[in-house]
């Protein structure tokens, strides 16, 4: 995946990692082991992936300029469990480095 070349690409994508949390949870609520594991590291994941949609749809998102996105630590620690972490990867890399113009 490639980041995107629209602001409404990309967008979608963080939309579309809001969406991979719900179901993420779902499917935690029938696997309780798991759920106590990872339900601490989601509710952040969670909190932080929805407030960069808010600030999109609400025009106040601002560019990372090189920066990570407030959620990578988690990423970085918990990735291999994440079954959605490439996306989050590519939503980071569009924070990070703009739209791909090429």
């Amino acid at each position: 995946m490639k980041r995107p070349k629209t602001v409404d690409e990309y967008v979608d994508l963080v939309h579309q990692a809001v969406y991979e949390i719900d179901e993420f949870r779902t499917c935690l609520d029938y696997e309780p082991d798991n759920a106590e594991m990872f339900g601490p590291f989601l509710d952040q994941l969670d909190a932080l992936v929805r407030k960069i949609y808010s600030d999109m749809t609400e025009n106040a998102y601002d560019w990372g300029y090189g920066e990570d996105l407030s959620y990578m630590p988690l990423v970085v620690k918990y990735g291999r469990h994440i079954p959605f972490q490439y996306l989050l990867l590519v939503i980071n890399e569009t924070h990070k480095y703009g739209l791909d113009l090429d």
